[in-house]
């Protein structure tokens, strides 16, 4: 009775989250999607054209390295995609193990992630990391093992639209909708919402970049940790008793 009052539970918070944009698991969730930006800028224009959160970017830039030719690098992508890897199947135990307590959860996703951001904010304000180097992969590795963790978490959540890496299937209902838009007017503004929330972070990210990435990485951590004390603390967060 417990995991189904869990499920149903689940269920409606999701649903509820998708209905509005003012929604607290929704304002959270478009503080990740912007805090995406600012981490793959960080990533990719700081430490050597691979992504940290975007693993259909890593895959094709992957390809591209090995067929040589075009100065791209092949051990960042290997190292991103095998620690987002890691950090996703830690984030499918984690959920496995306390799934049934939303709080509980979402609150050691984000306690993980944001110590892993701070971790890595930290080590690029005290050491020289380069690009193409053990430095550089050290903390592309561990941006990656953050990203993965948080995919996990988010994709358990089932909020519409809101994976907070990724756009694509975003940006496909945003399009294919357009024909129903009034029918799909929360759908659409949700959509729209998550592209905006990354295309800002990376714009952001890359003009706060030209002051250090320890910057972009700290405000990546400060904002996951602020959003998801708020929301863990609204009444909408709750279990089911």
């Amino acid at each position: 009775m417990a995991a189904v009052d869990a499920d149903t539970a689940a269920h409606d918070r999701a649903r509820a989250a998708a209905a509005s944009i003012r929604h607290p698991l929704t304002v959270l969730l478009l503080t990740l999607t912007f805090s995406t930006g600012l981490v793959d800028a960080v990533s990719y224009l700081g430490l050597g054209r691979v992504f940290s959160a975007n693993m259909t970017g890593n895959v094709v830039l992957l390809g591209f390295g090995i067929a040589g030719g075009y100065a791209l690098p092949i051990v960042a992508p290997i190292v991103s995609l095998v620690l987002f890897l890691v950090g996703a199947m830690l984030g499918g135990r984690l959920a496995d193990a306390v799934a049934s307590r939303h709080r509980v959860h979402l609150g050691a996703a984000l306690g993980a992630e944001v110590a892993v951001l701070a971790a890595a904010a930290l080590l690029t304000a005290l050491a020289v990391v380069r690009p193409d180097a053990a430095s550089g992969d050290t903390v592309i590795g561990m941006l990656a093992l953050a990203m993965g963790l948080r995919n996990a978490t988010v994709r358990r959540l089932g909020v519409p639209d809101l994976t907070t890496t990724v756009l694509t299937l975003t940006l496909t209902g945003l399009a294919s909708d357009l024909r129903h838009l009034r029918g799909h007017h929360s759908g659409t503004v949700r959509r729209l919402c998550a592209v905006v929330a990354m295309l800002v972070g990376a714009l952001i990210g890359g003009l706060l970049l030209k002051t250090g990435p320890a910057w972009v990485l700290a405000l990546a951590a400060v904002l996951a940790a602020v959003t998801g004390a708020i929301y863990l603390r609204h009444p909408s967060s709750g279990d089911p008793a």
